[in-house]
């Protein structure tokens, strides 16, 4: 892994100190459209893992990095901005319920 400890306590305390909203649209936006929590609980290379909690039911969702994998430490603010831009859009895109 490429990020040290140090890197990645920081990323995860931005993103729940700061953008937990963000947080939970990536989760909503890849496969946990009911949630009504999310916390980033790790990071690499290669993408994001989130706690989800979804009613009373608790899971983990690990989403994978747009442009993975990410090896400098400059490239993650890009990354989860284009997993936010992207959960955004499968959010706001109109269902097919054929």
């Amino acid at each position: 892994m490429p990020f040290d400890d140090a890197t990645c306590d920081a990323v995860l305390a931005h993103m729940n100190d700061g953008h937990r909203d963000d947080s939970l649209r990536i989760v909503q936006a890849h496969g946990h459209p009911g949630a009504t929590e999310a916390e980033m609980t790790g990071l690499d290379e290669h993408g994001g893992t989130w706690h989800v909690t979804e009613g009373t039911a608790e899971a983990t969702l690990r989403v994978g990095w747009p442009d993975a994998p990410v090896t400098e430490r400059a490239g993650l603010r890009a990354a989860v901005v284009a997993l936010h831009d992207e959960a955004v859009r499968r959010l706001e895109a109109p269902q097919d319920h054929r």
